[in-house]
């Protein structure tokens, strides 16, 4: 397919926007440098609606960007329950999980954990998150720049490189608090490139929306009844927003990259106002991204032809390319650039919280504020160009196949660990050996049933497996009794205050 020239006004948008973005994180280094309470939860001292805004630019990638419109284009509408399943965990989040968290003032979620079940539980949750995350970095970077670079003349070495060390570089400057802020700039990018996409992609085709319409209900582009049916294999609504209730929860009460922004407002109204600003801004986009593809659908039904053998997942840049005037279309491959650049920053803060907090002041106890920070900062250099490098290796040898093993094996990981949480917040007899061979046993089921036929929809294989995570941690427990510590710890008792004080806190005092 013959490449499209990204031109000198596209490249001007796109300089324009990551030095904005260097700028951010250079106007927060003195304020991160402060501490390392400053540099992974900026003290508490954000707004709510900017902690909302940053947890759905976090939650969303550029992968997402891409994806989620093509499955409109591709297919319908059915994934959008997955949207509506975040707004539905909100109040269980709100109810059951946060006050755990702000009771317990964490800054890594896996110190709950340790409160529960001890240090080992804690260890294993906050290095299976860290292993996770330097994998996402990678493919975060790597595969929206193959799709940029497949339809344009751009250098992939290049754009890997504007949108990892660039990205590595602000979130080294300004710590938790410029990450934030710079996730709220990308999460208006996003929302207004979507928009925009949508609204100049119409104008270009005949008949206007009354054709976009026309062409959705004729086509079952949104929702038919086939979407109801009850299939483990299939897009199923009903399996996809119950798969979602668990893959969600698995990111909201599990993963470090989320929980960490549970500590940034200083009270419980305002931590419960961010999700709920999360949540709407989660409906909001849903219509946006699926439009998106439900236009391009549209569009190249009428007005124009995709090349014989394209790749669907560049349809996207592809269009913005080809149909946007310039400098408009340098500012939408930013919004691009924009939800990948979110997400990086978001893994490599959270697991700098997770190897200096879980690790290095829980073991080896803290030094002074400013070498504690200057470790930090190391941590996320030598994590961004892990990923960085991973990113450019696939680039070069132009193939995945071990690391789509590797992301196999750690991703299978995500939910099991969600359902350790569930399982020491909502029972009393759970204890240490129970939740790790709960834990195990729901990954290798994970594992095992995600390659049987090879056509389980991975939605229910998460259903599944949070379950039976649950279920064997709780069974297990009674059967071989040990010990773990209940009060103040679970919802039968979430009012009373816990004792719980980490070894690395008695250290620091």
């Amino acid at each position: 397919m013959q490449q499209v020239g990204f031109g000198f006004w596209n490249w001007v948008a796109v300089i324009i926007y990551l030095i904005v973005m260097l700028l951010v994180g250079a106007y927060f280094t003195k304020r991160a440098s402060q501490n390392t309470d400053s540099f992974f939860t900026a003290s508490g001292r954000l707004p709510s609606w900017a902690i909302g805004f940053s947890i759905y630019a976090t939650t969303l990638s550029a992968i997402t960007f891409m994806s989620t419109p093509e499955k409109a284009f591709l297919t319908d509408w059915a994934y959008i329950a997955g949207n509506i399943a975040i707004v539905a965990i909100i109040p269980i989040l709100i109810y059951f999980y946060v006050p755990f968290f702000k009771k317990l003032k964490v800054t890594s979620a896996y110190e709950y954990l340790e409160a529960r079940f001890g240090p080992s539980v804690r260890v294993m949750g906050s290095l299976l998150f860290v292993l996770f995350h330097l994998g996402r970095v990678a493919i975060v970077i790597y595969l929206p720049t193959l799709a940029i670079t497949s339809v344009s003349d751009m250098n992939p070495i290049l754009v890997a490189s504007l949108v990892g060390i660039l990205c590595i570089l602000y979130t080294f400057l300004g710590g938790f608090e410029g990450v934030v802020w710079s996730d709220f700039i990308q999460g208006v990018i996003l929302l207004g490139g979507a928009a925009a996409i949508i609204i100049l992609g119409v104008t270009h085709i005949q008949g206007g929306f009354g054709t976009l319409i026309s062409d959705a209900v004729e086509h079952k582009k949104v929702i038919s009844v086939d979407n109801w049916k009850l299939n483990a294999a299939a897009a199923s609504i009903p399996i996809i927003f119950l798969g979602n209730i668990f893959n969600n929860l698995h990111q909201y009460t599990a993963s470090q990259d989320v929980v960490q922004r549970y500590q940034a407002s200083e009270s419980m109204k305002e931590t419960k106002q961010s999700l709920w600003m999360n949540g709407i801004l989660a409906l909001v986009s849903a219509p946006l991204f699926y439009g998106m593809g439900t236009m391009l659908y549209s569009f190249y039904s009428h007005e124009a032809a995709l090349p014989k053998g394209f790749n669907t997942s560049s349809v996207v840049p592809y269009f913005i390319l080809t149909e946007m005037p310039p400098f408009v279309a340098g500012l939408l491959i930013a919004a691009i650039f924009a939800a990948a650049q979110s997400t990086i920053s978001s893994s490599l803060n959270s697991i700098s919280a997770c190897i200096s907090v879980d690790i290095k002041h829980r073991f080896f106890g803290k030094s002074g504020e400013k070498q504690e920070v200057l470790f930090a900062r190391w941590i996320i250099i030598i994590s961004g160009l892990f990923g960085y490098g991973m990113s450019i290796y696939l680039i070069v040898s132009n193939s995945n196949g071990l690391w789509d093993l590797f992301l196999l094996v750690t991703g299978l990981v995500g939910v099991p660990l969600a359902g350790i949480f569930a399982v020491g917040i909502f029972t009393k007899r759970t204890n240490t050996f129970g939740v790790i061979c709960g834990l195990i046993c729901g990954i290798i089921f994970a594992y095992l049933f995600n390659g049987i036929g090879g056509g389980n929809s991975p939605f229910f294989v998460s259903i599944l497996s949070f379950v039976i995570a649950f279920i064997f941690s709780y069974l297990i427990s009674i059967v071989v009794p040990g010990t773990s510590k209940v009060q103040g710890l679970t919802i039968f008792d979430r009012h009373i205050e816990t004792t719980y004080i980490s070894k690395s806190k008695v250290e620091q005092e």
